[in-house]
């Protein structure tokens, strides 16, 4: 058998499995191979792996020293399918990237510098750059605090994330039509990528209030169907291509706030609704509130940039957008989130 060191975190409303590239095959078929099996996927429940059998568990880090001067670590993602030995590294999350300051700095990628450490974490799913700032008082790493977020029990200490260049991040460009709003199977629709790509769509014009739970969502066959094939075209139209077998685009339901927030949404990934939010997917609606002409447009009176506000099905997720130069492009977006980590040794493969 083989023997891979491990580490289990949960990062925001994210929990999966965090890996140095190092202790990982650098051929990419090898690598994949490897963490299916880690995962244990292509059966609905794992069984035969330490994936938790749903797409917020079935989640893996691997994170290494960047060779960039922008940046500390590099961070890779990758989205493992469940049912299917799939293993996908196109899209960004930013749930997990919330444990990979606490892993770096407990692994030694980056030395604790005062009571708080910055750490200069590179996604490179996305080339994007983000700055991970970790409670480190005493030369430790403290997961121990008062900050509570929604779809999370307990509380736990604070992690900042500022993204730095999040515009664009897969296609390009803000808009990857070129368009604030398309018209997709007679339904508009916004596609934005903020950090991820997101297609936008009113709720009440595939039927729904927008407010159902993600039970009542998923068992509504005919609405499930008509999504996908709606973020299928979406796909094409901004550029990523067939993404049939991608999680990106992810596509999200809006309607007005009702508990004093800006937005009210709920979240696809794409095939089950979040019970909560993604971190990316939270950045780009935040950008969306503030886009002239959007769908978001349609529910948002007035926005304070540094409090938006995003209703979803556990509670109330918070994004400060801050404006750097003239154009949205350069906004960047700064969150509160927490993380923990929950075992580490070595997971073992045949």
């Amino acid at each position: 058998m083989k023997k891979i060191p491990c580490t289990l975190m949960r990062g925001g409303t994210s929990k999966g499995v965090f890996l140095l590239a190092d202790s990982l095959p650098t051929d990419i078929k090898q690598r994949d191979e490897l963490i299916l099996d880690i995962m244990g996927s292509g059966h609905p429940l794992q069984i035969d792996g330490i994936g938790g059998g749903s797409p917020q568990t079935s989640k893996v880090a691997i994170i290494s020293r960047s060779e960039h001067p922008d940046a500390d670590v590099d961070y890779l993602f990758a989205q493992v399918a469940i049912t299917e030995r799939i293993v996908d590294t196109a899209p960004n999350c930013g749930n997990m990237l919330c444990a990979v300051g606490p892993f770096a700095l407990e692994k030694g990628l980056v030395p604790i510098t005062d009571n708080v450490t910055t750490v200069r974490v590179r996604n490179v799913n996305t080339e994007t750059f983000v700055n991970s700032t970790v409670q480190t008082p005493d030369g430790q790493v403290q997961y121990k605090g008062n900050t509570q977020i929604a779809g999370v029990p307990g509380s736990a200490a604070p992690i900042a994330l500022t993204f730095l260049n999040a515009s664009g991040a897969k296609t390009g460009k803000l808009l990857p039509t070129g368009n604030a709003i398309d018209t997709i199977d007679g339904i508009e629709v916004s596609c934005i990528d903020m950090a991820v790509p997101i297609v936008l769509i009113d709720a009440p014009q595939l039927n729904k209030t927008g407010y159902e739970s993600a039970a009542e969502l998923e068992s509504d066959n005919a609405f499930m169907q008509q999504l996908e094939s709606i973020r299928i075209k979406a796909g094409a139209m901004m550029g990523l291509g067939d993404v049939t077998k991608k999680v990106i685009p992810k596509p999200i339901l809006i309607s007005p706030a009702t508990q004093g927030g800006t937005i009210s949404v709920r979240y696809f990934m794409p095939q089950k609704c979040h019970g909560a939010l993604a971190v990316t997917g939270a950045i780009a609606i935040a950008t969306s509130t503030i886009l002239p002409d959007n769908i978001a447009q349609r529910y948002v009176q007035s926005v304070d940039m540094k409090n938006i506000a995003i209703e979803h099905l556990s509670g109330k997720f918070e994004v400060t957008l801050n404006q750097q130069g003239d154009s949205p492009e350069g906004l960047q977006a700064s969150i509160i989130r927490t993380a923990r980590k929950l075992f580490e040794g070595d997971v073992f493969v045949l």
